[in-house]
């Protein structure tokens, strides 16, 4: 399968490792052009290219950018590519790295933000799970113990897509429903980066309540906030 990937950070560059492993073609891109590529490209046979190549680049397009940046991407990104082309979010919202995005404090979920910016339908996938558990925790089918991911997004047809996707990893997918549900997976939420198995993934989406959303968020940018104050 051709891929293309926009953003080249942890979990950009973990998915362009395994896929590239796994005989996909891939092309990934970041804000800053191919040639400070050129060591991931070297390491893995991904094609490193420019933001407009990677939105052309394939069947599935990922999206993994800090939310802040989607804003910036080129105007008219998506205008030409054809629909049935699977785009892939992975973003989530931390206000400690991201600033205030008033649309997503005021309640809107974050891959419909996502899909309102770029103007064309998403699928949330890939945002819960750590890169270093993406990068190894991959096992066949039938293991038990499995880490499960939760895949949400429409149209059903491009989620299925990345069911499969998921499932070539070796992960568990879970259908998590239409992106009206991916509140379920934001930062904070019960299924968030805990690599639970199949019936702990639908268990925690299913425990995770609505109302409590900002909780959930102040939560995990607590978390971060503490990551960067140990790194200085």
């Amino acid at each position: 399968m051709k891929i293309g990937i926009i953003g080249a950070g942890l979990i950009g560059g973990t998915l362009a490792r395994r896929w590239t492993k796994l005989g996909h073609e891939v092309s990934i891109a970041n804000s800053r052009g191919p040639d400070t590529l050129r060591d991931l490209a070297k390491e893995t046979g991904a094609k490193a290219v420019t933001v407009e190549e990677a939105a052309k680049a394939g069947e599935v397009v990922v999206v993994t950018i800090p939310q802040k940046a989607v804003p910036d991407l080129p105007k008219g990104l998506f205008a030409n590519v054809p629909k049935d082309v699977v785009i892939i979010d992975t973003g989530n919202y931390y206000p400690v790295r991201d600033g205030s995005i008033p649309e997503l404090v005021n309640g809107k979920l974050e891959s419909e933000w996502v899909a309102s910016l770029i103007g064309r339908p998403v699928i949330k996938a890939f945002n819960n799970i750590f890169f270093q558990s993406l990068l190894d925790k991959g096992l066949p089918k039938g293991t038990p113990g499995r880490v499960a991911l939760p895949v949400a997004g429409d149209p059903p047809e491009h989620r299925a897509k990345v069911l499969k996707l998921v499932e070539e990893l070796g992960f568990d997918a879970i259908d998590a429903g239409s992106l009206a549900d991916s509140w379920r997976q934001q930062p904070g939420t019960p299924v968030y980066t805990h690599d639970f198995d199949a019936p702990g993934v639908k268990k925690a989406l299913a425990e995770a309540e609505r109302s409590r959303l900002p909780e959930y968020r102040q939560k995990a940018d607590d978390s971060l906030k503490a990551f960067f104050a140990s790194q200085k």
